[in-house]
């Protein structure tokens, strides 16, 4: 169960005659249970942001994103570091602005050249992986702001990534 860890608060357990498989997964080890991960708003608070650490959180994130039509967004332990991931891909109705990825990635760049993740995050167009973020908190609140970016609005990473403009 510690790798679903946080996780779960998000989750209800349902047996498996009321499995509705476009939304769950079965995870086998839970003995006929399933998870389905409950709707997340749009664009994600950081309290909201799943942690997706382990496959199986994952699975059910992206799978719940994808049945909601959204972007998936989640961060995800790493040792003692955490990545913080989105996926537009889950989402095939929405678009993303060219003028607003220009500033989701240059938050990026930014992030980078203060060292606050790996020179190999990835910066999209569609999937976004910022690796090596210290502390859950930070990769939470770089999560959301990334995602109400992707949704429009990037007065909030401006505001979390000092030295970005809107």
């Amino acid at each position: 169960m510690g790798v679903i860890s946080t996780f779960l608060r998000r989750c209800v357990t349902l047996s498996c005659e009321a499995e509705n498989a476009a939304r769950s997964i079965d995870l086998g080890a839970w003995s006929g249970k399933v998870l389905i991960m409950q709707p997340l708003p749009i664009p994600c608070p950081a309290g909201l942001i799943p942690d997706v650490t382990g496959l199986e959180a994952l699975e059910v994130a992206c799978r719940a994103a994808r049945g909601q039509g959204a972007v998936f967004v989640g961060v995800e332990r790493e040792g003692c570091r955490w990545i913080v991931k989105a996926d537009a891909l889950t989402a095939p109705e929405h678009t993303v602005d060219t003028a607003v990825y220009d500033v989701v990635r240059a938050a990026v760049v930014e992030l980078v050249r203060s060292r606050e993740i790996r020179a190999d995050s990835c910066a999209g167009p569609v999937y976004f992986a910022l690796y090596d973020v210290r502390g859950e908190h930070r990769a939470r609140e770089l999560a959301a702001a990334l995602h109400a970016a992707l949704y429009g609005d990037v007065g909030l990473l401006s505001d979390t990534v000092p030295g970005t403009s809107a």
